[in-house]
Parts: structure tokens; sequence; C-alpha cells
């Protein structure tokens, strides 16, 4: 057997097999395999479902002649796109266990074959039709409305609607009384691609998924180079994010923007480093210098520019350097550049329909096993033992969570807060799980 399919299947040197246990190989091999028709199966059949211009995955929506975005104009029936959906889920998220399985035994995926995998999936993606949810025409709607001069934290979908527009005609029922509850660098992009999409939705929804698609990519891209040398890390990293069928799902398929707060906030958090005494001028010994805890701030604050909720990640970075006076002050300077600016000219009309959210449950929160008052608007008790529910698997988390990334020391922290608000907190979408996965 030649050293590299050793090292694929668990069965090198550096794994020695203790005595009376069976050859590692046993297991190791039809894990990887599980992994791969798994997850190669799952992304397979959401881009059969998303290729469908009438599945009932896809928004209705007008189509250009031409393209992109791809479509096929057939009819596919509704139980055979749940159907599929469900066993896509139920396969992708089985193949990234068992690829996780595998390399816990020792198994070394083949880093080439999960970016080239992953490049081609997103690529695919991109250029088909949003799947899995109708948000991306909720960011066309409110990007239309920007460019035509309006602004889309004052004037509502309904509003644009009666005007007679054809992209305000799409708008969903659950958002058109509402302005735009996203940041302004959202809104920036969401303008940014209703200009060059013009009065074609489809077209406008093209733009938005190019460029979370470019993103997602990127974070792909930084993992990797960041693990190179840890092969195992760099296979969990690609199984998580890179192939994750779920995740390019939520994230390329839907075209859901959270990718855009996800990535700035990742790329800031991993710029906060313990280095050597005299690495670098002005760091601490076991700290980051002021420079670089200035650009971690800037970039978690273009996070919290796209989503609010991404002000948690602020709280992890404030956090992490609470001991360090001269690097906290140069990382809330940075936050400041990028937030204030930006939430000063959304101004008061996005903070009133932020708190329209406010009390108002998802529709698949655990809570409604307990309480049937969880389907609809909360009263204000059970919101505030939710929040103090939070805060305290917060501090539990923060005092308890090990830290498995010592190097990087703002990680921990972004998971101590992130983790507990996506379980607990009473609003949760699958897309927002994001926020901690790279």
């Amino acid at each position: 057997m030649s050293s590299a399919t050793a090292a694929a299947t668990g069965t090198g040197s550096s794994h020695p097999e203790q005595p009376g246990s069976p050859p590692r190989a046993t297991v190791t091999r039809p894990l990887a395999w599980v992994s791969a028709i798994g997850i190669g199966a799952s992304i397979l059949i959401m881009i059969v479902v998303s290729l469908s211009h009438t599945s009932p995955a896809v928004p209705v929506m007008p189509w250009p002649p031409g393209w992109p975005p791809l479509e096929i104009a057939r009819h596919l029936p509704v139980a055979w796109a749940y159907a599929g959906l469900w066993a896509a889920a139920v396969l992708g998220g089985g193949g990234v266990i068992a690829g996780l399985l595998a390399v816990s035994r020792g198994a070394r995926l083949p880093a080439r074959l999960l970016i080239g995998t992953a490049i081609a999936a997103v690529a695919i993606f991109a250029m088909l039709p949003p799947a899995g949810s109708t948000d991306t025409v909720n960011y066309a709607t409110f990007g239309r409305i920007a460019v035509l001069g309006h602004n889309p934290y004052v004037m509502t979908p309904n509003q644009l609607r009666a005007s007679g527009d054809p992209i305000g005609q799409l708008a969903y029922q659950l958002w058109r009384r509402h302005g735009s509850l996203y940041g302004p660098l959202a809104t920036l992009e969401q303008h940014a691609a209703a200009s060059l999409g013009g009065v074609s939705a489809a077209r406008i929804v093209f733009w938005l998924k190019l460029w979370n698609a470019i993103v997602f990519l990127g974070v792909a891209g930084a993992l990797d180079r960041m693990l190179r040398s840890d092969p195992a890390r760099r296979a969990r990293a690609h199984l998580l994010w890179s192939v994750n069928p779920l995740v390019l799902w939520g994230l390329v398929a839907a075209g859901h923007l959270d990718v855009f707060a996800a990535a700035a906030c990742f790329f800031g958090l991993i710029l906060v480093r313990r280095r050597g005494a005299g690495a670098e001028p002005g760091a601490p010994a076991d700290g980051p210098a002021p420079l670089a805890a200035a650009a971690a701030g800037l970039l978690v604050g273009v996070g919290v520019d796209f989503m609010l909720t991404y002000l948690l990640l602020a709280v992890a970075l404030g956090w992490t350097l609470l001991r360090r006076p001269r690097a906290l002050l140069a990382a809330a300077a940075g936050f400041a550049v990028a937030f204030v600016p930006a939430y000063l000219w959304a101004g008061k009309p996005l903070l009133t329909t932020l708190m329209w959210r406010r009390g108002k449950p998802s529709a698949d929160n655990f809570y409604q096993l307990f309480d049937t008052a969880y389907r609809s608007n909360l009263p204000s008790g059970p919101d505030l033992v939710v929040i103090g529910v939070f805060v305290a698997f917060v501090l539990l988390m923060l005092w308890r969570l090990p830290d498995a990334v010592p190097d990087l020391p703002a990680i921990a922290p972004a998971l101590a807060i992130a983790i507990p608000w996506l379980l607990i907190w009473y609003y949760q979408l699958p897309w927002y799980d994001t926020m901690i996965i790279a």
C-alpha cells in the first residue's frame, strides 16, 4: 500500500494499532467512502432541485431570457422536492459526520479533492436560481427601493408594490409592511445588485449570489491556508465549511447575506494572536499589537454593518482584550470607525424595524414544546427569562469552555458567546449558525 493510500485510510505509522484491536482501515476506509458518497449525493440533489424553475423550493419570479441564472423550466412535484431535500439533509449531515469520524481515526482526506469539490459546487450554485428561502427576493426589493432614491428603512415593500414597480410585485407577505432590518453595508450591497440587475429580480439575485459565492470561497481559502500544516484540522475545516452541503445550501444556494457578516468577523478575530515577547513593536508577550487589534475591530465592525446581531462577536473581541488596555482601545477605535458612521446614516428607522422583531419567535423554536405562546408575540415575562438564561449560559461558557486554539485567543470567547445565543434565543433560523461554523 502506498504512503498516500495509507494516509488517506488512516493506516499509516503515525497511528499504530493496539494489540488485539481490529485494523483501523476496516472502519476508517468505509467511513471515508460514506462521507464522500453522502456529501456528493446531497449536493447533486440540491443542484437538481435548484435547477427547476417551478420547484417549490425556488421563489417565484419572472425569468429573463438567456443566462445567468440557469434553470430548467420543468415542473418538479412538491412531494419529490420535499423528499429529495430531506434526503439531501440526511445524506449531507451524515456525510459530514462520517468524514469527521474518519479524520478522528487518522484519515487524511485529500485537500485538493475537497477544495475542488467546494469550488465546483459553489460555482454551480452561484449560477442557479435561489433555493430554500425567499430572503434574496427581499434583498432585491430593498435594493430596488434604494436604487429608486428612497430609504429602504423608511419605505416599505408594500409602498413599492403600490407604485406598480415590477420588483415590488414580488415582495413576500411577511416583509411587505416593514422597512429593511439589514445593516447599512447590506443595503449598499443590495443597491449595487439592483443597479446591475435593473428590473429583473432574477438578475439582481444572481449578483447577490455571485458575491456570496466569492466571499464563501474566500473563507474556505483562508481556512485552508491557516491549517495547511495540520492535515487533520485542515480536513475538518473543509468538511464543516467548504463542502458541508447544509452550509452550501443556506449560504450559496439560498444566497443569505450572513456569509458577509460571518466572513468579516472571522477575518477580524483571527488577527488577534498571541505573540512572543519582542515579536512585534508594541505587542505584549501574550497579545496583539495595537495595529492588529485596530484592524480586528474594524473588520468586526464591518460584520456588524451587515447584521446587527454580530455585535455578539464584537463583545467577544472586547472580552478577549479586556486585560490589554492599549489593544482594547485600538480595537474599539477600529470598530467605531466602521460602526458609528454607518448606523448614524441608517438612523432611527432601522432601530424601529429591529424593535418590531423583538419578542417575535421563529416558527421552529424548541420553546413551543413547553408553551404555545412561543408561536406568536411573547409577553415581556418569558422574554426576560430567556435573556437571563442566555446571560447565565454565556458566563458559564466563558468560565468553562476549553480553549482549543490558544494562539487565537478570540475564538473561544466568540464561541462561548455565540453558541448560547444560537441555542437559547427564541428567534433562530438555520443559516444563523454561520456565526460559529468557520
